[in-house]
């Protein structure tokens, strides 16, 4: 029994989970900024979030078993299905049990959230599309993760809607100020997705996976990486800069240029994919500092202004 919690506990990637809570997070405080602020929104938010995010991985794991792009050459870790500990069988029934539980948490979310019948429908049109986008990645005939649309979902979903839907949650209404944070997010969390994508390049162009690093190949693929990093600091700084708080609040943010240095300075210094293997958690570390950071002023702004 412990044996197999361990196989699934494995399966679902908790490391990578973080990189589900950070967009809800953010959302979150930004309503607070707003004094509209509620701790069930944000906890079944969190809940619903991370239900998605190891929807995404279970669908992974059993997308790239069965086009055998989990193989041996592969750098990342060993996955459930490639391991053997679990068949192609049991991750199917996994993926639906999970189904049924993101729906729960998500519909429970929505009606207690929301009172307007057309927003409640809106929603859930959007917790379908997420299901089907964290299953499509990789599973079916036509995944869009092997044609390089990836990236476009990561940030879609981890950044916009992920910040300005949980700050619509909390207060029914969307502020065009969101737009900063939520490309912040996205760029973060695509950056994640790179690293894993950049240390998986030649085994990906083998298998026939056109991912974006695939297409821009080793060199500018770390080009890209290095624009998403400025780009989410950027993003980030502009909208901490235009609050009427004092300038001084926000400097612990400036903390977030030293981790995305060193971070973007060794991917730059790699040479070879094997290299990036073990910067997948120093990306997600990354994300995770500078986004904690962000939300961090925002609260000092909020409890000064």
């Amino acid at each position: 029994m412990k044996q197999s919690f361990r196989i699934w506990l494995d399966a679902a990637r908790p490391k990578t989970l973080p990189l589900a809570l950070v967009s809800i997070l953010t959302g979150s405080v930004l309503a607070y900024s707003t004094h509209r602020f509620s701790l069930l929104v944000a906890a079944l938010g969190l809940l619903t979030a991370t239900l998605l995010q190891i929807l995404s991985n279970l669908a992974n794991d059993y997308g790239d078993a069965v086009k055998g792009t989990d193989n041996d050459k592969r750098l990342g870790p060993l996955r459930a299905i490639q391991s053997g500990a679990v068949s192609p069988q049991e991750m199917k029934k996994a993926m639906a049990i999970n189904v049924v539980l993101t729906v729960l948490s998500g519909l429970t979310l929505v009606l207690y959230a929301l009172d307007s019948v057309q927003s409640m429908l809106a929603f859930i049109g959007l917790g379908i599309l997420a299901i089907v986008a964290a299953i499509a990645y990789t599973v079916g005939n036509k995944p869009y993760g092997y044609v390089g649309l990836g990236d476009v979902s990561v940030f879609l979903f981890f950044g916009l809607l992920g910040v300005a839907g949980t700050y619509f949650l909390h207060t029914g209404m969307v502020d065009v100020s969101l737009i900063l944070p939520a490309v912040g997010c996205g760029l973060l969390a695509v950056a994640v997705l790179n690293i894993n994508n950049m240390r998986d390049i030649e085994n990906d162009q083998q298998c026939g996976k056109k991912t974006v690093a695939v297409r821009l190949g080793q060199k500018r693929a770390k080009q890209y990486h290095f624009a998403l990093l400025v780009g989410a600091v950027v993003a980030f700084s502009a909208y901490l800069i235009e609050q009427p708080s004092p300038l001084w609040v926000s400097l612990p943010f400036l903390l977030s240029l030293l981790v995305t240095y060193k971070h973007g300075r060794a991917v730059w210094l790699a040479e070879k994919p094997a290299q990036i293997a073990p910067m997948m958690p120093v990306v997600v570390k990354c994300s995770m500092v500078t986004n904690l950071l962000f939300v961090g002023v925002v609260i000092a702004q909020t409890l000064v202004s």
